[in-house]
Parts: structure tokens; sequence; C-alpha cells
């Protein structure tokens, strides 16, 4: 199969994000950090896991308990029927299972690995509802993006893109690549590292600047503070701000990411603080702007 360009078509097409997965020492705690300092909703509750959402989906976040391991599993709604996904999938050599015993709100699932790190990959077409109703003043809009570090950046780009249909959005240096499957700068950002593994950090989306402040007051009542931010990153242009979770695993707020709202002219929503008109994809030179256009920089950041 061939793209009118006469590209190879990526054997599915993701559209977007649906879930990550923790493995927690402390199920209980972890529950509580979700649902009353950031305000997600408890969908379902049993002592072998607890999935929590930020909206009409079944769940965004999977917490099982077990040895701390972040970004156990990482799962995608994809446009095609599961079947002819399977079948293409399978044709590349991919090993796949179809299952239906994953978990509640996602009866069909096709089950693969993610080369380079082995993180279970789920693909669905759709969630069932969570039956979550309105706008909770502190929960975050949505799972925003995942970052990962990976042992060797080409192929997990080139698996993402040619695989998996993500597009490149944008990459700093030769060693952090940030990439989308939707009109969000980025739903999945890899950085090469020889001495790191696991996830860098996960990242939920707040409606505006308003709501993050609220959030970020609400966090310091509850005794989290902020390890970096708030700042404005170079790539994607989301303000953000970052904190640890009860694990010790590195959250990010975030809000006004870049948007590519026409594919075709391929670039991004014109906003007042990008350093080009148009500006689109690019390589990013290594520096302060780059990692924060405000000029504080974490070096932790760039050690890779």
């Amino acid at each position: 199969m061939v793209n009118q360009d006469g590209a190879a078509a990526p054997a599915v097409r993701v559209s977007k994000l649906g879930y990550v997965g923790f493995v927690t020492p402390d199920l209980d705690r972890l529950v509580e950090y979700y649902t009353q300092v950031l305000g997600f909703s408890l969908v379902d509750f049993s002592p072998q896991g607890a999935f929590v959402t930020t909206g009409t989906d079944h769940h965004c976040v999977v917490l099982t308990p077990g040895e701390a391991h972040a970004r156990s599993v990482v799962g995608y709604e994809v446009f095609e029927d599961l079947a002819d996904a399977q079948r293409r999938l399978s044709d590349l050599g991919y090993p796949v299972q179809r299952r239906t015993d994953i978990g509640p709100g996602t009866p069909d699932v096709l089950v693969l690995t993610e080369p380079e790190t082995g993180v279970e990959l789920h693909l669905m077409t759709s969630q069932d509802p969570s039956g979550a109703e309105g706008t909770a003043p502190l929960r975050p809009t949505k799972l925003g993006h995942v970052a990962a570090f990976t042992p060797d950046l080409a192929p997990t780009q080139a698996f993402y893109q040619d695989v998996l249909g993500f597009k490149w959005s944008d990459t700093v240096g030769d060693f952090f690549v940030f990439l989308r499957c939707n009109a969000d700068h980025h739903a999945a950002n890899f950085m090469a590292s020889r001495k790191r593994t696991g996830m860098h950090h996960v990242a939920y989306e707040m409606r505006d600047p308003n709501h993050l402040i609220t959030v970020l007051d609400h966090l310091a009542k509850h005794g989290y503070r902020l390890h970096w931010g708030p700042g404005r990153h170079g790539p994607g242009h989301n303000l953000f701000t970052y904190h640890k979770d009860p694990d010790g695993n590195t959250i990010e707020l975030f809000t006004q990411i870049d948007q590519v709202v026409d594919e075709a002219k391929g670039y991004w929503e014109p906003r007042p603080w990008h350093e080009t008109y148009p500006m689109g994809p690019r390589t990013w030179e290594v520096d302060i702007a780059t990692v924060n256009q405000w000029g504080i920089v974490n070096e932790q950041e760039l050690d890779h």
C-alpha cells in the first residue's frame, strides 16, 4: 500500500493518545494523588488496579500495584479496523495479539511491543464512555503526551512514523524528537540515551494559563513543589511546569501547545511568541532558548 506521493503508507494510523500505565508500590496513595490533587475522575477501582480519566474516555491513566514502573503500557486509538490493522502489522513482521481481556473500557485491543524499549502498546478504535460528567475545576482537559528514553532514536522514530503513522514535528539536536498523530504538536517524544531508560515525563493539558495557575496553587497546598517552570518551551511553545508525583515520576502540566490546523500547509497556527512566520517543523539547536524561551534551565533536562 502506498500514498499518493509514492511513499509506503503506514500499517496503521494513530488518531490520538489514549492512555498510559503506571505500576505503583502504593496504589491507594497514587489514586489519591490523581483524584484529590489533580482532580481526575475515578472510573473503576479494585485491588488489581485503578482507572482514572479526565473526560469521556473510560480512562487515560491505568494504575496497577507492584514494583514502581512508569510508562508500563501506552494505549493509542487508531482509524483502522482492528482486523485489517492486525494483518498489516503481521505482514510487516510485528508480532501482534488481539485480546478482549485487557481491562474495563477496552473490550477489543491489539497488543504489540514497542521496538528498542520493550514497552507494551495497545491499539484500539475507541474506549467505552467513562460516565464522568462536566468539567471539574481542577481536572486537566486531557492526557497530552508521554516522553520516554530510547537507546537508539532512529529506529524508534521510524517505527512511529512508518508503522503507526505519526508525523515529525521537531527535533532538538540529534537526540530529542517530537512526533504528532493529530493537530497537537506532539503526543509522543523520545530522547536518545545510553544511560537512562524508561519514562522521561508524562504531560497533562490545562485549559489556559489561569487553569494552570489554579492547579499549581492546589499542588502547593498539598505539599507538591515545582522542580522546573513555569516557562515556555521552544519546540511546541507550550507553557510548562514540572513536579514529581508520589512515586517520583515527572509530571508536566502545560497549556498553549502548538497546533497544526492544516496539514496541507504544514506549519503551526501562528502565535505571538513564534520565532518565524510561518513556523513549521525544524531541527533546533541545543541552547537555553530551545529548552525554555524564558531562560531558566533545568540541567537534568539536557542530561541524556
